[in-house]
């Protein structure tokens, strides 16, 4: 079984040196931190960002926050082994709301893919990991925050919990 940092780093640790945001770009990352750092129970604490500059916008975000930013590598989460990748996304999400930080899916395009028409038991299982995966976020108490560079066509129930924003904007 694989160590929790495997899974989930530090993303200063685990990348290379920022992109240099644009301003516009920044001074949208700014009006998103402002929102997300309202204590309210109307605020979103789901984040889509897609676009080049999503990454950098994502790590400026956490700055901003002066929040750590824990990177999750989907390609180690995700396991052939029935029940290991529920196991490590809840040591994921425990690492990250224990020290505040702020967790970042990237390659968000692979999870928002419909969910598959069960025609094997592999079908099956996906779905109850995206299902999982999706019930782990709501219980989450931190920002959540998924990384893709084509913007996802995400179905209607996650348009509806998920706020997404463009890096750089439309």
């Amino acid at each position: 079984m694989k160590q929790p940092s495997k899974v989930a780093k530090s993303a200063s640790a685990a990348s290379k040196p920022d992109a240099r945001l644009p301003a516009k770009d920044l001074a949208q990352v700014r009006a998103i931190a402002a929102k997300a750092h309202v204590p309210t129970s109307s605020r979103r604490k789901e984040l889509l960002f897609s676009g080049a500059h999503a990454a950098a916008a994502t790590k400026a975000m956490a700055k901003q926050l002066r929040r750590d930013l824990y990177r999750a590598d989907l390609s180690a989460v995700v396991s052939k082994s029935i029940g290991e990748t529920e196991e490590k996304l809840k040591r994921v999400f425990t690492r990250a709301e224990a020290s505040g930080a702020i967790l970042m899916f990237d390659e968000a395009d692979a999870l928002f893919g419909k969910r598959s028409e069960v025609k094997d038991s592999h079908d099956r299982y996906s779905n109850i990991e995206i299902g999982y995966l999706l019930q782990q976020i709501k219980q989450h108490d931190g920002l959540v925050v998924f990384v893709s560079k084509p913007r996802p066509a995400l179905s209607m129930p996650l348009r509806r919990r998920i706020s997404v924003y463009d890096f750089p904007p439309r």
